[in-house]
């Protein structure tokens, strides 16, 4: 009888252990969705998306004539990873206030210089001049993004 009283004592912990985790987890959920809905409406999560969905028009375009290996459908592709790089980075931000226009505008430019840099790259080498100035372009992009989200 004893044993059956200690199952049943058991059975209930661990009954409002999950309940409790269970509105614990909606909470946290519920949050999450609410930052989210801040980051996806601010200035530069749209400025991001601006952008993607040029490229992703140009794509299209370029597909209708060229293949998937013709430069500028290469360039536009890798651009776009980059972006979507940046739109993950913006929705864990917790700050919503720091994602400004400017903000999106700093990275979409950041995103355009690496892309020609990779494109150079690619042509003529890492030691070459051109791509040397192309990487310090960047870091100037990538300096002044970092101090803005901190």
């Amino acid at each position: 009888m004893n044993l059956q009283k200690l199952i049943l004592a058991l059975c209930l912990v661990v009954f409002f252990s999950l309940a409790s985790f269970a509105q614990t987890d909606k909470t946290t959920a519920n949050s999450l969705s609410a930052a989210s809905k801040s980051v996806k409406s601010s200035p530069a999560y749209a400025e991001l998306l601006l952008r993607k969905v040029e490229l992703e028009s140009e794509v299209e375009s370029l597909l209708v004539t060229y293949k998937e290996d013709y430069p500028k459908v290469k360039e536009a592709n890798h651009e776009l990873g980059l972006i979507q790089k940046d739109l993950e980075k913006l929705l864990i931000q917790t700050d919503a206030v720091k994602l400004t226009l400017a903000l999106g505008k700093l990275m979409v430019r950041k995103n355009e210089l690496e892309t020609d840099y990779w494109a150079l790259q690619t042509r003529l080498g890492d030691e070459h001049p051109d791509v040397k100035r192309a990487k310090k372009k960047i870091l100037s992009f990538e300096n002044a993004i970092k101090e803005i989200l901190g």
